[in-house]
């Protein structure tokens, strides 16, 4: 039976779905609070927890109480015996255990270069930072290096950033930032601290989402890293048909090359990427969804538009715009050339934007090599189509790519398991 929430009621009955969406702020999320939390439940009982936390047991109970009322729902079944996680607790002491992970990693990492001497506890001084929005506020000074330009953007002062910094700077016993003539520059221990901050905020942000799912409801956002194939048709029509069914969900793109998305990946700022799947690397997760190849495409009306005696003379002699040097569709066409033992075609433009080369191949007699499905609405309509010179040699895998062992919020989930159906059920992707 599901927990009754009558007690915890964490909104006026009169404020709209938005103001529900913004009343609970992962952000403020007290990191010692969900530390009690856990004691709670391993220990059984309030009494227990405060003895291991070397705390009174009164301190412990009113940690539970302020986190069930700040996230709107009770944690635990209270009883003579003493407490025990409901389905409610269980989900945030998920994301609790992982949040302890992070932290615990993030200490290993720091003495293993050096930063720390082994009796720093690094958990506990992470856990005295207080809230999700302070472990922001840290991570966002080592990335973006300027005290002045955090502060603004989450509203607080410079001083109140400071001694933050310094609190923590002091419990660790090392710097995280180098201050210079030339502004700040991060320490190995700041780098690492702001990879794992990031990582527990996502955890973090995954809080309210999980509990609402388990009512029934998809909410919170989802970070998607969107490579080039799947711009075009594959997420705008998941996308679409996933939030007709659940309006209260929100979905963020980011576009950049697989490098930085990977990064983003692994410091937990986009949930999932989406695209050509590369190289096996011992900390990601790919799931292949389909293969897809590279096609030779122009114009309706191109002069070998139609041909059926297109050959590498032919090819050689037209003008092309192709995607970076570097870029996955070029080194596919230029390994398919070099295999053929031809000189691959010399690019009169070279541009990672669709748009440009969508211009250009309709404005010109230019040739392109890319997946036809990036180009899929021009060709469906018939403005420009596919040559007859199958590029065979040229198809990969396109699929999801994850981090090893991360746990999705709901929303994710369910995006990734729209762009499954839609590939599954769409002719357009079969081999």
């Amino acid at each position: 039976m599901k927990p009754t929430r009558q007690r915890y009621k964490l909104i006026d009955d009169t404020r709209t779905d938005a103001e529900v969406d913004t009343h609970f702020d992962a952000l403020d999320i007290n990191l010692r609070h969900l530390r009690v939390c856990l004691a709670v439940a391993t220990a059984g009982s309030a009494a227990g927890a405060a003895e291991s936390l070397y705390r009174v047991a009164s301190a412990v109970t009113r940690s539970i109480t302020e986190l069930e009322h700040a996230l709107g729902r009770p944690l635990f079944d209270r009883r003579a015996r003493g407490m025990t996680l409901n389905s409610y607790g269980e989900l945030v002491m998920a994301r609790a255990r992982r949040i302890e992970q992070v932290f615990a990693e993030a200490g290993g990492q720091l003495l293993a270069r050096g930063c720390i001497a082994a009796s720093v506890d690094v958990r506990s001084r992470f856990a005295t930072i207080l809230n999700g929005r302070r472990l922001a506020v840290i991570a966002t000074l080592v990335e973006k290096r300027n005290m002045a330009l955090v502060a603004r953007e989450f509203g607080i002062t410079q001083p109140a950033i400071s001694s933050a910094l310094k609190d923590l700077e002091d419990g660790l016993s090392t710097p995280l930032l180098e201050r210079g003539a030339r502004g700040m520059r991060p320490t190995p221990a700041g780098d690492i601290v702001a990879f794992h901050f990031k990582r527990a905020l996502a955890e973090l942000r995954h809080v309210g989402p999980d509990l609402a799912a388990s009512e029934g409801t998809l909410r919170g956002s989802v970070h998607i890293g969107a490579l080039p194939l799947g711009r075009t048709q594959i997420l705008p029509l998941a996308i679409a048909s996933l939030l007709r069914r659940h309006p209260h969900l929100h979905v963020a793109t980011v576009e950049s090359p697989y490098d930085a998305l990977v990064a983003s990946l692994r410091n937990g700022d986009i949930d999932f990427i989406l695209g050509a799947l590369r190289g096996e690397a011992r900390d990601l997760q790919q799931e292949a969804l389909f293969e897809d190849r590279i096609s030779v495409i122009a114009r309706a009306g191109h002069p070998l538009a139609g041909s059926s005696r297109i050959d590498f003379d032919a090819l050689r002699q037209a003008r092309w715009a192709l995607s970076r040097q570097g870029s996955p569709s070029r080194e596919l066409l230029e390994r398919f050339f070099s295999g053929a033992r031809q000189v691959p075609p010399a690019p009169a433009v070279e541009t990672g934007d669709l748009a440009v080369l969508r211009g250009l191949l309709l404005e010109s007699d230019m040739l392109t090599a890319l997946s036809p499905h990036q180009l899929r609405y021009e060709i469906r309509d018939g403005s420009l189509v596919v040559l007859d010179f199958p590029l065979e040699a040229t198809r990969r895998k396109i699929g999801i790519t994850q981090r090893l062992g991360a746990f999705p919020s709901p929303g994710a989930r369910a995006l990734m398991d729209e762009i499954a159906l839609l590939i599954a059920r769409s002719p357009d992707f079969s081999s």
